[in-house]
């Protein structure tokens, strides 16, 4: 019997797995009154027929302006006992960046769960700003493998941008969003009426964001915005929740359509601007807020777009002129900081931009207004240049 000589190799066998994600994001107003079905509707959509469990975590910051809220959600529950019911008392953890760079908190929040036995069936319903959402995300993707998160966004920013996307994560190591997750919510409920608590500062900051998806993905919308820049200054209700919703709208509609949902390349052309925001952001000690640094970022790199021939001098102005109007200041004193060599501290938040994702340094710059394009390199002599231009602008104004 002769038998096939043996032949060495190794062996693979290959799987294909495709996962669809779906999930709702809602406009409404008076989200927690009693006759507004939307949140229970939400729970049960699924399993209509069973009663579903739930934690509520708010923000500090609009417990502060709303104080009735954690009874208020307690009455909603009730009204709607059939189908949901509250595992705990609504829960209130400090709000703001400071949130996110606190990893006793993130213990406490998955051990509150452990001790609720909040399961994969049963929902977190994080009720507040950006980083709030962004905290009580990760804590809920990292309980059980993923636990169903409901955002209940209250911010400018975070109803346009920062809670309706698929990110989660915390600060660590004194870098920004350095632990996360990519985990796509159960739905996003943004209500319109906790606009109406915010202080100035915090309705505007959450602007910049729609600006710069403008500017990168929709002419027609940023044409919009110069056109409003006056009411939106005065934070007028309709051209505020037009702004909300469209931005979200762009924003969503990059996520599904990119191809990169998860971003496994280089590329992150929605943060546009964010390079210089986030290391403005740890130079201040998150004293500048998050959409203000946007705003500048914005403005830098949109002047740098300019200094490199990309786009033309007039529409550099006009980005200036909207985030002018819309009562942005587009300096900052840190952003003149020096390391112990003597370079500018700013100029480090490129390699910390490229060091996030891997890959080679992918920046995304402006062709046009509405059109962004993304480049390999920066010339740091000429970001300077154009670092210097804003300096200048501000003092002449």
């Amino acid at each position: 019997m002769h038998l096939p000589p043996r032949v060495r190799g190794t062996s693979i066998v290959r799987q294909r797995v495709s996962v669809t994600w779906e999930y709702p994001v809602h406009f409404t107003r008076g989200l927690f009154e009693p006759d507004n079905p939307l949140l229970a509707d939400t729970l049960a959509c699924r399993e209509p027929r069973r009663r579903h469990r739930a934690v509520v975590i708010i923000d500090a910051g609009l417990a502060a302006q709303r104080p009735e809220l954690p009874d208020t959600i307690a009455a909603y529950a009730s009204h709607h006992a059939a189908r949901m019911a509250l595992a705990a008392t609504p829960r209130i953890i400090p709000g703001g960046e400071s949130a996110k760079n606190d990893p006793d908190l993130v213990s406490q929040l998955q051990h509150l769960l452990l001790e609720l036995a909040i399961d994969r069936h049963a929902y977190v319903i994080g009720v507040g700003g950006g980083a709030v959402l962004d905290l009580v995300g990760y804590v809920a993707a990292t309980t059980h493998r993923g636990c169903r998160m409901v955002r209940a966004p209250s911010t400018v920013l975070a109803q346009n941008d920062a809670g309706v996307g698929v990110k989660n994560g915390v600060n660590a190591f004194g870098v920004k969003n350095f632990l996360g997750t990519f985990a796509p919510p159960w739905a996003v409920l943004n209500d319109f009426d906790f606009l109406d608590t915010l202080k100035t500062r915090d309705r505007r900051a959450g602007m910049a964001e729609a600006v710069k998806v403008a500017l990168i993905r929709d002419r027609e919308f940023f044409d919009w915005l110069e056109s409003r820049a006056q009411a939106l200054a005065r934070f007028d209700a309709e051209p505020v929740a037009h702004l909300v919703q469209r931005c979200a709208e762009l924003h969503l509609a990059h996520i599904a359509t990119s191809g990169d949902p998860f971003e496994s390349g280089s590329a992150r052309p929605l943060d546009f601007g964010h390079w210089a925001a986030h290391k403005l952001e740890a130079l201040t000690h998150h004293a500048v807020r998050h959409g203000e640094a946007v705003a500048i970022g914005l403005a830098l790199d949109t002047r740098y777009s300019v200094l490199m021939g990309q786009l033309d001098e007039a529409g550099g102005a006009r980005v200036h002129a909207l985030l002018a109007a819309l009562g942005f200041r587009l300096w900052h004193a840190a952003l003149d900081q020096r390391d112990d060599a003597g370079r500018h501290a700013l100029l480090r938040g490129l390699a910390e931009f490229r060091e996030h994702l891997g890959g080679e340094l992918t920046v995304t710059l402006l062709a046009d207004l509405g059109s962004g394009i993304e480049v390999h390199a920066i010339d740091e002599a000429r970001m300077l240049d154009a670092l210097g231009w804003l300096r200048q602008q501000d003092a002449a104004r």
